[in-house]
């Protein structure tokens, strides 16, 4: 009781009563404003800032038609072969010529093009449906070049027709020409392994885009310039002194929509 006492006795002295209330001190109000100051400028730059990003995908530069895989009609021994690596071949023309058990057949193109390999050789015995050769579909000399990128599923709808495009190829190093310049020209479906194998002619390739799963195929057109030996557009005044070629490995970074910070917050 007597402790309660001495505490109601406390309060009701006036002692000290006329001592000034410090509120903060003024380091303290120097931290707030710069708080508040950067809140403020966190805020503006999220409504009014754009934020770009780009998507890596891989791929390769080939031809608008791609390329097929040549298989023989028939089973017996290569006798002859007609064609050479490099070949531009008008459709129906022979390529190999076979010892069958009904006399010498022929292998010949399905569609006009130029053979990229050929894996029969003289002497060595095929049976039907064999591989014997990979013919690009290309009906001129001189045709443009495409790059095909195969883009991770769950990323395709993000790519847009348009899209700027800096491609990286393995055949021209970056730090000494830069990018390869190209859009985005059209935007496919998921791609199984087996259609990518057809349109490329290459198992090892279609293997390797489809180790993550079923890509989406963006076709990209490569920019052309009569100021390069190329022919395209570098990021770079020159790009390599030589002309590219088909089947040559890339990797695709295209240039994504801005977007601003706070349509990331908003549903």
């Amino acid at each position: 009781m007597q402790f309660r006492q001495k505490a109601f006795s406390k309060l009701q002295s006036p002692e000290e009563l006329d001592l000034p209330v410090r509120y903060a001190r003024p380091q303290g109000w120097l931290v707030l404003l710069v708080t508040v100051l950067v809140m403020a400028g966190g805020g503006y730059w999220a409504v009014t800032g754009k934020v770009s990003g780009k998507l890596d995908a891989p791929g390769i530069l080939t031809h608008a038609k791609g390329s097929y895989v040549l298989q023989s009609p028939v089973s017996g021994q290569v006798v002859e072969v007609l064609a050479e690596e490099g070949r531009m071949l008008p459709a129906r023309t022979p390529v190999l010529k076979v010892r069958t058990d009904r006399g010498y057949e022929a292998v010949r193109t399905v569609a006009a093009g130029r053979v990229t390999s050929l894996t029969a050789k003289i002497g060595s015995v095929i049976t039907t449906g064999k591989d014997v050769a990979t013919v690009e579909r290309v009906e001129k000399p001189g045709e443009p070049l495409v790059a095909m990128l195969y883009v991770p599923g769950s990323s395709g709808s993000t790519v847009s027709p348009g899209a700027a495009v800096d491609l990286t190829v393995q055949s021209a190093p970056t730090d000494e020409y830069g990018v390869l310049r190209g859009r985005v020209k059209a935007v496919g479906r998921a791609q199984t392994r087996q259609q990518i194998s057809g349109f490329l002619g290459n198992s090892q390739l279609a293997a390797q885009f489809t180790k993550d799963g079923q890509p989406v195929a963006v076709l990209v057109e490569l920019e052309k310039s009569a100021a390069t030996k190329s022919g395209y557009r570098w990021s770079s005044e020159k790009g390599p002194p030589y002309r590219l070629q088909s089947m040559t490995v890339t990797d695709g970074a295209i240039h994504q929509p801005s977007e601003r910070p706070v349509d990331w917050l908003l549903p």
